[in-house]
């Protein structure tokens, strides 16, 4: 009787041992969801695991192969290159106001941060659980996120009339499928990935905390990168606008990270307006670094006594949709700038493109702005072009054609 209860304890434990594993198998994490929209391999024991068998996700991994490819021998590599000679000293932070979930070029230009804040309209969204999502629902998903990333992976920016309808089509809607995609096609590991609401001082909440009637909505990442150190990404959902930022935490939030380095690029020339003097104001004060094309903050704003700049590429006005906001300041300075091997902003052909280095001075040779002071527009200093330069960069190759594969 005793050795028949021994054998029913051995055979009851073995059956444990092996449901315990499985069941846990089952659960599917946010890193194979991340590499299974971006057309990579999730783990091997994951739910994914079957679904990577089905011809649309082939497909889908194939086109993202030959997408992501060009994309990192056209553009990212090149931009990698340039960071590394021009930017001496990056901040652990970096700010892109106006990004949409543009991860991509962010991890590009200041790799080495170690916190990230994105910010723009569009809802963070959700990512289901795709091993749930309905028979014949996959091939319509995947098309989607392909066809939201079009743009940025030619032109490097989002449409943004146009990502409004992508990011809300389908089961897997919002930026945080596109964060997904870039996050592993930048060969980032996700550990963990939690939405977040910041109160109207600032403060972040998590889980079922209540952060009042003016919350931001975002969603923050924690992933490893390649060396294996831990950083995060946060994303929030929030209007830049003088009475969306006043009357939000954002800002606030952001301060408690400053100063860092800014990123600013296809930027609809918002910062040229009067209704953006706030956030304009918050980046040129908590901004150890800018880089911008000339969408981003005109010269007329920048005290020229707190700033060393450096241009590069070639500044030819703005494009058609945004006529009236030429400078002629900017032509001046971009008459001596140095030359640059990639394309950016809305001029995205190479020989077009414009980008600007602006480093700040330490801060007893000039004061920094007020990041909660309107300004009013101001005309142009004429820009002092005898700076010192960091390291020219290599001549540009001639550049190729645009993806033959964007229709």
């Amino acid at each position: 009787m005793l050795n028949t209860m021994k054998i029913a304890a051995l055979a009851a434990s073995l059956i444990l041992a092996a449901v315990f594993p499985a069941r846990a198998a089952d659960s599917v994490t946010a890193d194979d969801t991340a590499r299974f929209l971006a057309g990579m391999q999730p783990s091997a024991d994951s739910p994914l695991m079957p679904l990577t068998r089905d011809p649309a996700w082939q497909n889908h991994a194939h086109f993202f192969d030959s997408a992501f490819g060009q994309l990192e021998q056209r553009q990212l590599s090149r931009i990698r290159a340039w960071s590394d000679a021009n930017l001496a000293a990056p901040k652990p932070t970096m700010f892109y106001m106006f990004s949409g979930p543009d991860f991509l070029y962010a991890d590009a230009f200041y790799s080495k941060a170690s916190t990230y804040v994105l910010s723009a309209l569009e809802p963070p969204g959700s990512v289901p659980d795709l091993s749930r999502l309905p028979r014949g629902n996959l091939g319509a998903t995947l098309y989607n996120i392909e066809h939201s990333l079009g743009s940025i992976l030619s032109f490097s920016f989002f449409i943004t009339k146009h990502m409004r309808v992508d990011l809300h089509a389908g089961q897997v809607s919002g930026t945080l499928p596109i964060l997904y995609v870039f996050l592993a096609r930048s060969g980032k590991t996700i550990r963990e990935v939690s939405p977040v609401t910041l109160d109207d001082k600032g403060t972040i909440h998590t889980g079922n905390e209540s952060a009042g009637p003016n919350a931001t909505h975002g969603v923050r990442i924690t992933f490893a990168g390649k060396e294996g150190g831990e950083k995060t990404l946060y994303y929030f959902s929030t209007d830049l606008s003088n009475s969306g930022v006043r009357a939000s935490g954002f800002l606030k939030f952001c301060q408690t990270l400053a100063p860092g380095n800014s990123l600013i690029k296809s930027a609809s020339y918002l910062l040229h307006s009067g209704n953006f003097t706030t956030t304009r104001n918050f980046i040129l004060a908590n901004s150890a670094t800018i880089i911008q094309d000339d969408s981003g903050i005109p010269l007329g704003y920048y005290n020229p006594k707190g700033w060393h700049f450096f241009p590069f590429g070639r500044y030819e006005g703005p494009i058609n949709e945004f006529a009236g906001k030429y400078q002629p300041s900017y032509a001046e300075l971009f008459r001596r700038a140095q030359p640059m091997d990639f394309g950016i902003g809305y001029r995205w052909r190479g020989h077009e493109s414009n980008l600007l280095l602006s480093v700040r001075l330490s801060a007893d040779e000039g004061p920094a702005l007020d990041a909660t002071t309107a300004s009013t527009d101001a005309p142009s200093p004429r820009p002092h072009t005898k700076k010192p330069r960091p390291p020219a960069l290599v001549a540009p190759q001639q550049q190729h054609g645009f993806f033959s594969w964007f229709r």
